[in-house]
């Protein structure tokens, strides 16, 4: 059983805007001494109440955010382990309204802010300020939007930054110095580092120059910097930690998840407790 929560700072229960809730938990992560902990979540799988289960086991186990992935048939720098997620969740019959619906119940029980990974097809589909509209209404704090090209998102920026809501942004490994820098700059909430290139998926060893370009990346933004894409254990979450603000945690989870959903719930939120308390146990400052 966990009975360690390292969030010991509080967090406002109900700031004036979103993204106020995402930048109180990057303080108060700092204040207590620790790197932001952001796990990611497939919204629907293996079904609506599972994922709010998971979202709240995240939540107590230490995590300071939470991506939820929202199912797409084409995915696009996913990995095997989270393309299988998502189509495990939309066979089960996941919609958007039923992502929403899993924020919305979540929101209201959990400390951390909860930010969709979802596709512009999808906000595309549904009209941007609808989409931002029922976004917020559901409780979400933000957006990564991976398929967003910078040149492209003015529209929905601007619905995001009148909505209170963060518009995260990513740079990869191949990403050029300038457009890097422009990316860095337009971020909100913080600015998502791709640490390898290629797609999602749990690495033995972090890849060569990633500290060098998270602290260039520095010296280009304000908004913390937090790195995703193959990180699976705590060695690997101390290791970014060192120099990073945060650090995401995506497949490795998802595996967990998909690994216990057979067994009874309490059974599966305990190994998820476990698991992301055992890496937010990583993420304390060096």
């Amino acid at each position: 059983m966990i009975t360690d929560n390292p969030k010991s700072a509080p967090v406002p229960s109900s700031p004036a805007k979103p993204i106020a809730k995402l930048e109180a938990a990057f303080a108060a992560a700092r204040a207590a001494g620790r790197k932001a902990l952001a796990p990611f979540v497939t919204a629907g799988d293996p079904d609506l109440a599972t994922t709010v289960a998971v979202l709240e086991a995240v939540d107590r186990a230490g995590a300071t955010l939470c991506e939820l992935g929202v199912p797409y048939s084409d995915p696009i720098a996913d990995g095997p382990v989270i393309q299988a997620s998502y189509t495990r969740a939309l066979g089960a019959g996941i919609t958007l309204d039923g992502v929403l619906s899993i924020a919305k119940q979540a929101s209201a029980k959990v400390t951390m802010p909860i930010l969709a990974m979802v596709s512009y097809s999808i906000i595309f589909r549904r009209g941007i300020d609808r989409f931002v509209t029922d976004a917020k209404a559901a409780g979400l704090a933000g957006f990564v939007v991976p398929d967003l090209p910078l040149e492209e998102s003015d529209e929905f920026d601007s619905a995001c930054r009148a909505a209170g809501l963060a518009l995260v942004r990513l740079v990869t490994p191949t990403t050029p110095p300038e457009r890097a820098e422009a990316i860095a700059r337009k971020s909100t909430g913080f600015l998502y580092c791709v640490s390898v290139a290629g797609v999602t998926g749990t690495r033995t060893e972090l890849p060569p120059g990633l500290l060098d370009r998270i602290a260039w990346l520095r010296t280009k933004t304000d908004v913390p910097i937090v790195v995703g894409f193959g990180i699976s254990s705590p060695e690997q979450v101390r290791a970014v930690a060192a120099v990073a603000d945060g650090v995401i945690v995506g497949s490795a989870l998802v595996r967990v998840v998909a690994e216990s959903a057979a067994d009874a719930t309490s059974e599966m939120r305990s190994q998820v407790e476990t698991f992301i308390a055992d890496l937010s146990a990583a993420t304390t400052a060096a």
